[in-house]
């Protein structure tokens, strides 16, 4: 599937955006783990949610559908998942594989986690090593770093880990992980990363302590309480309409019912660095998180340098950031993103190259990238490279640039984003 974009004049209106990605598949695991049901509202239907629901049905779970966006999870305890008789399917999600192997890893059975190219490209001896160190057996391709993944559930011990790199993903297995080990887990991490996890775990009984950034949980725990969970929308899923809306000129919308969890919002602080016109407006906590409806006006950039603790509370963000740093005044530099290597591409490589076949100035670095703006950009046919965050971020680009803008493979959006470009269409006017 292709999407065609042309010149937008002005955005206007009021929009939503679909749930949360993260809190989704947290809300899935752990109302399949509880003693009772779980009703989830706000279900993202994205392909790499799916992955997870897909894996939980297999290990017996009961989900019940009674709406367009809410599932009953029906959970069996945590001790209750039964042996699947396949391999579990993680399609093209990387958490659903690490929040995953952490949950198999204690559990008596036998499991096999299989992943699409895309995600058999993405290291996983991040977790297979510190799971390990635990006593887990797991077995994966390329010396034990890369998908798919086998795995003999054993009997696990708690661990004292440090996270050589900011990672929810890894801190999350590793947690989940301590809910079945002996003893102490504790996760040490070296920046902030999305505490969704500690959040919910915390929501369903379970002591997770977090002093800074060290968090443990002392196990065996024996219950999970069942939760009902609102899902608010995807921060990251918003951002590329609050880009959008400051990049057109004579732009005003509302992106409403936003989850601005302050692990998350590492690129409202860049882009109010920038000179950015965003206000949160009717803050409020829905089931334990921080939501808020976001105005957002036209505004005039300015570059600036990006590096140290906000770049994983932003990880998700960097391709709309490089897009916005196009069309502020002078240089952006960005540093200490050495993890967008290894996302569902490169993303500062195909970043780069995308951007600069519509006519950005934008150099590749170790760790990031750097940005001289304002350039005018040429609307071309862009290749989204499978990667839905690039995608969204060149649709975007097709908003401000001269003549069309096709993004070429833009079916890959719905991995987190389903119904995008009929979301941009309502205040563009521009999606074909």
């Amino acid at each position: 599937m292709n999407l065609t974009l042309q010149p937008a004049t002005q955005l206007q209106g009021r929009v939503t955006v679909p749930g949360d990605k993260s809190i989704t598949h947290r809300a899935l695991l752990l109302g399949g783990l509880s003693n009772g049901p779980s009703r989830i509202d706000g279900f993202l239907d994205s392909g790499d949610c799916r992955a997870t629901l897909g894996c939980l049905q297999a290990l017996g779970v009961e989900i019940e559908r009674p709406g367009a966006e809410t599932l009953l999870v029906r959970g069996r305890g945590l001790h209750g998942w039964r042996e699947p008789e396949d391999v579990l399917d993680c399609v093209r999600s990387g958490t659903t594989m690490r929040l995953m192997a952490g949950l198999l890893a204690g559990r008596p059975m036998y499991s096999v986690l299989r992943a699409e190219a895309q995600l058999r490209r993405r290291p996983m001896d991040r977790v297979i090593t510190p799971l390990t160190a635990m006593g887990a057996q797991i077995a994966a391709r390329d010396g034990n770093r890369l998908p798919p993944m086998t795995i003999v559930g054993q009997s696990l011990q708690g661990a004292d880990h440090t996270l050589p790199v900011a990672s929810a993903q890894v801190k999350s297995c590793l947690l989940l992980a301590g809910l079945y080990a002996e003893g102490t887990t504790t996760v040490r991490e070296s920046g902030p990363s999305r505490d969704h996890t500690e959040r919910m775990l915390r929501g369903r009984g379970v002591l997770v302590a977090s002093e800074g950034l060290v968090h443990s949980v002392t196990g065996p725990i024996q219950h999970l309480d069942a939760l009902d969970v609102q899902v608010p929308g995807d921060f990251s899923s918003a951002a590329y309409l609050i880009v959008a809306a400051l990049l057109v000129s004579g732009s005003e919308i509302v992106v409403g019912n936003v989850g601005v969890n302050p692990t998350r919002t590492g690129l409202l602080d860049a882009l109010r660095a920038m000179g950015a016109l965003i206000e949160l407006e009717n803050e409020r906590d829905e089931g334990g998180e921080p939501v808020a409806d976001l105005r957002v006006r036209t505004a005039e950039l300015r570059g600036t340098a990006i590096g140290g603790e906000v770049v994983p509370r932003m990880i998700d963000e960097f391709p709309i950031l490089a897009l916005a740093a196009t069309q502020a005044q002078g240089e952006t530099r960005v540093r200490d993103a050495a993890e967008l290597r290894v996302k569902e591409t490169d993303r500062v490589a195909t970043t780069v190259e995308a951007l600069r076949a519509l006519g950005a100035q934008i150099e590749a670095a170790p760790d990031g990238f750097t940005v001289l703006g304002p350039t005018p950009l040429r609307g071309a046919a862009v290749d989204g490279a499978g990667d839905h965050r690039l995608a969204m971020t060149l649709a975007v680009a097709g908003l401000i640039a001269r003549g069309g803008t096709t993004v070429l493979g833009a079916e890959c959006i719905a991995d987190s984003f389903p119904g995008f470009g009929e979301t941009l269409g309502q205040i563009a006017g521009g999606a074909q």
